[in-house]
């Protein structure tokens, strides 16, 4: 696609699900490192100048006096003022809004549009994306070469977060600061019920497919337990393996073999009660991770754990160290945070900088892995971390996890992917849990998402659909 059409999609591309006529249509998966129970309000925080430490490879101040970072919540935030030495005289500044509902990259399309005519102190100098929306930015000329700004070494980092991040002409145009290998994360003590195991490698032995996946869903099933707390648990192994775009080179929509597989299975999950119908995010699934929970499967990277699963570690109601990781059936990633370089910056040192440091910085990088139980963007980093018997995680009962991302992130692809990914994989999802519900048909679930893909993307042609 060529970069002017992308750039208008930028500002007409809706980002809120339209009305359906089978019922209501909140989001039912929010996309990568988003976590709406502690999602930030929408909010400018102050400008706060961050106290600066000697380093020796500090920039040089000679730009502008203001960094403007925007992003849709403080997870990042947090590493960054803890790990980034700021330059003295200059006074970053936080533009935070919530993802809900569009509202963060509707603020941000808005800043990048004025960005030409922007006063210097208003300029946007780095912001974040996802991987589900990161082509929306990555390949217009609303971004910047980041090799032209002097990050130059990408030697360590994983190779789908740099071609997550490049335009279709191979042009990078930044870095993410975390590699998202998602796992297979289990309950212990389901595990020893239901398998008589609670060992790793005998988990995974026993679900290393989707027909044996399937299996041990009925035996789970048997004894009392889902296997999945939300329909929507299965879709990232399913939609990150596609070998299909959701639309082709002549602009029709399209569904990959795989959706149909994730679909056919699901709708017999729900009607076996092999798992909920609420959403990922919703209250009803997420309550399944306190010691009472019944259910014994979840997927997620370091990040799902770690941010997501607070009922698990609640010190009342939770099961700290009840927990492992597998790969599970198939390897896939989830989401990520990636740092993008905007056109325009007035700040490109400590842009470069920045992005140098979360990437390249082995003192930081080993931070983010044994203080934030991250799995960094630096392949020496969680090496050393994943050959060190000593080092555990003491949510999952002691397992190095490390260790297993280390394998799991040589399987992860990044391919297929367009710009329509998000809404697309967000609304099928959407429309499909109604008919789950019952609210509707599925022929009429899809009926409704094939509308709601047609009015958001009028350049997509949704009559010729392979389904």
């Amino acid at each position: 696609m060529k970069k002017s059409k992308v750039l208008a999609l930028v500002l007409s591309a809706a980002m809120v699900l339209g009305l359906a006529a089978c019922g209501n249509n909140a989001t039912t998966e929010t996309p990568a490192t988003e976590t709406p129970a502690t999602e930030t309000p929408a909010t400018e925080t102050p400008a706060t100048e961050t106290p600066a430490t000697e380093t020796p490879d500090a920039p040089a101040v000679e730009e502008g006096s203001v960094f403007n970072i925007y992003a849709w919540n403080e997870e990042f935030k947090g590493f960054f003022e803890a790990y980034y030495n700021v330059p003295e005289g200059i006074t970053v500044n936080w533009i935070i809004n919530p993802s809900d509902g569009g509202a963060y990259q509707n603020a941000l399309d808005e800043a990048l549009m004025a960005q030409e005519s922007a006063d210097a102190d208003s300029k946007v100098d780095m912001f974040l994306a996802e991987a589900d929306y990161i082509l929306k930015y990555a390949d217009t000329d609303l971004t910047q070469d980041v090799k032209a700004l002097g990050v130059t070494d990408m030697s360590n980092t994983y190779e789908y977060t740099v071609q997550a991040a490049s335009d279709s002409n191979g042009v990078v145009k930044g870095v993410s600061f975390q590699c998202c290998p998602s796992a297979l994360i289990y309950r212990r003590s389901i595990a020893q019920d239901v398998l008589g195991t609670d060992d790793p490698a005998e988990v995974q032995a026993a679900l290393s497919d989707w027909d044996k996946f399937d299996a041990v869903a009925a035996t789970a099933k048997e004894k009392g337990y889902y296997m999945i707390a939300s329909f929507a648990s299965c879709y990232r192994p399913y939609s990150n393996n596609v070998k299909t775009p959701w639309v082709d080179a002549a602009g029709n929509l399209q569904m990959d073999d795989n959706i149909k597989a994730w679909m056919a299975q699901t709708s017999e999950y729900v009607a076996n009660g092999y798992c909920l119908t609420s959403g990922i995010w919703d209250d009803e699934s997420n309550a399944q991770m306190f010691a009472d929970g019944k259910t014994m499967c979840y997927f997620g990277p370091a990040w799902y754990y770690n941010f997501c699963m607070g009922n698990a570690m609640d010190p009342d109601k939770g099961c700290f160290g009840d927990w492992a990781i597998v790969e599970g059936p198939m390897a896939h990633f989830w989401g990520g945070t990636w740092l993008l370089a905007p056109t325009g910056s007035d700040n490109p040192t400590m842009l470069a900088d920045v992005m140098n440091t979360f990437i390249n910085d082995e003192d930081v990088c080993s931070k983010l892995v044994s203080e934030q139980m991250q799995f960094s963007n630096n392949k020496a980093v969680n090496a050393k971390f994943g050959n060190d018997e000593s080092y555990g995680n003491d949510f999952l009962g002691g397992q190095n996890d490390t260790a297993i991302f280390c394998e799991l992130a040589k399987n992860i692809k990044f391919e297929n992917m367009t710009i329509y990914d998000q809404l697309c994989n967000e609304g099928l999802q959407t429309y499909l849990q109604e008919a789950w519900k019952g609210a509707c048909s599925e022929e009429e679930a899809l009926a409704n998402f094939k509308t709601y893909i047609a009015q958001t993307y009028p350049e997509v042609n949704v009559n010729n659909a392979n389904f």
